[in-house]
């Protein structure tokens, strides 16, 4: 490809440099050899511009100078050591620090220690798997290649202004929920404040300051972590959408599949790099929240908003962050699982618009008449869910005519019909260890969740009678 000389003339008209400008693209473009069927994506049908490529660029530039504030970017020894040093002063020295020196014998009921040092300890632990499992995929693969935003799946215009508004989306999801808890979280300490007496008036600021500093950094880094695993999904999801979309037209089978293989190949590099990160978030959760109802119930004073308002805040910041990824890892598995029902309408469809030998009948007189040419019906097709958005698009039927298209042939149709039985026998999707999230993961552990539940409050909650 040759490189364009500089317009290095400033006397000549803008129009034109403008039209200079579009005869050099267009020779670009002519003499630029277009990629082979096997090589190139099914969906990387358009050319990019520059401009495309500074936003996307400077939006990811921006999530990841995010990211680093929040000491996800470790990939540098430096850079590794500072992190976890700034997790562990703040997140653990810190909070145990105030609470031990702020404690006072005559304060039991505004403020109860081994509350406090449990959920200490379990946003800690939240943080830190969410820190560990998170810095460690973006070390390994860098920012594009953590979200799949590579020269493969990254190069396509029409898709490039999705990718930077679902960013903007997640960052916005992140601030739509921190801010409710850092408001919660704020005002149950400062009525704390005003409730536990302190010598020095400076010390009970600064006991305030330091134990929303704690809390804050750690419920960000999880929420951090769960709303970039949403964000991971959904720049899958607008894959997904966009190849159903393209079974309106009339390409080769073997794209389709190709084009299945390679986003069924990104859901299993998904699954693989979150899946520690899922099962360890859920581990930790349901020890938390069941460590917090076993303490509660068996508790023999009084508990209050003051002493066991910690206890709401931080288990809604828990199953915010639940409910994240399982949203997430639900809407992008079931996409996944659509995409053969979406096949098998479309198969349906160019199967029954087919005009062949056999439909041609006899009338009762003994002439032979072919069938009628029907004109072009266009389908919503809709794959809404109770639970997911919406999946709506029009899907056309072919117009019947004398010249007989590739899609009416027999060999078209077995090409389908194995299409369709591929995508049923390879549904895809998030998968933990083998068992895929979805409806039926969530309802067993909902079950689970529930057995537990009643277990604890069997052991906890006694009736006395007299």
């Amino acid at each position: 490809m040759r490189s364009k000389p500089p317009l290095t003339s400033f006397d000549v008209s803008p129009f034109s440099v403008a039209v200079d400008f579009c005869k050099r693209i267009l020779a670009l473009m002519a003499t630029e050899q277009p990629p082979t069927a096997a090589e190139a994506p099914l969906l990387d049908s358009n050319q990019d511009t520059g401009d495309d490529d500074e936003d996307l660029d400077r939006t990811l530039q921006w999530l990841e100078t995010f990211l680093t504030l929040l000491g996800f970017n470790q990939s540098s020894i430096r850079s590794f050591v500072l992190s976890w040093i700034v997790f562990i002063a703040i997140g653990l020295v810190i909070p145990v620090t105030v609470l031990e020196l702020g404690h006072c014998l005559g304060c039991e009921r505004y403020q109860y220690k081994s509350f406090e040092l449990n959920i200490v300890i379990s946003q800690a632990c939240l943080a830190g798997v969410s820190l560990l499992c998170v810095s460690h995929n973006l070390r390994k693969h860098g920012i594009r290649k953590f979200l799949f935003v590579d020269q493969l799946s990254g190069r396509m215009g029409r898709l490039k202004a999705l990718y930077i508004q679902q960013i903007l989306n997640s960052v916005k999801l992140l601030a739509f929920w921190s801010f409710p808890c850092f408001a919660l979280k704020a005002v149950r300490e400062i009525i704390r404040m005003l409730y536990v007496p302190h010598d020095q008036p400076w010390l009970s600021v600064g006991i305030l300051l330091a134990m929303i500093l704690s809390w804050t950094y750690l419920s960000t880094i999880f929420l951090a972590a769960s709303a970039m695993f949403h964000l991971v999904c959904n720049l899958q999801v607008i894959h997904f959408e966009d190849y159903a979309k393209l079974l309106d037209g009339e390409s080769d089978i073997s794209l389709f599949i190709y084009e299945h293989i390679r986003l069924r190949h990104y859901l299993s590099k998904i699954s693989h790099r979150f899946r520690i990160f899922l099962l360890l978030q859920f581990l930790v959760v349901t020890v938390s929240q069941f460590t917090t109802l076993f303490q509660t119930t068996a508790y023999s004073g009084r508990i209050t908003y003051i002493n066991g308002g910690d206890f709401a805040v931080s288990a809604l910041v828990q199953v915010v962050g639940i409910i994240l990824c399982l949203h997430a890892a639900t809407k992008i598995s079931h996409r996944a699982q659509a995409i053969a029902s979406v096949a098998s309408k479309w198969h349906a469809i160019m199967s029954c618009s087919s005009t062949d030998t056999t439909q041609i009948r006899t009338s009762p007189s003994g002439v032979h008449l072919e069938a009628t040419t029907n004109p072009p019906i266009f389908f919503p097709i809709s794959n809404s869910e109770s639970d997911v958005e919406s999946m709506d698009y029009h899907m056309r039927m072919p117009t019947n005519n004398n010249h007989f298209p590739s899609y009416m042939s027999m060999s078209s149709y077995h090409k389908r019909q194995a299409f369709v039985l591929y995508l049923q026998m390879n549904p895809g999707g998030i998968t933990i260890f083998g068992w895929t999230v979805d409806r039926h993961l969530i309802n067993t552990i909902f079950f689970i969740e529930l057995s537990l539940v009643t277990f604890v409050l069997g052991k906890t909650v006694v009736f006395s009678s007299e």
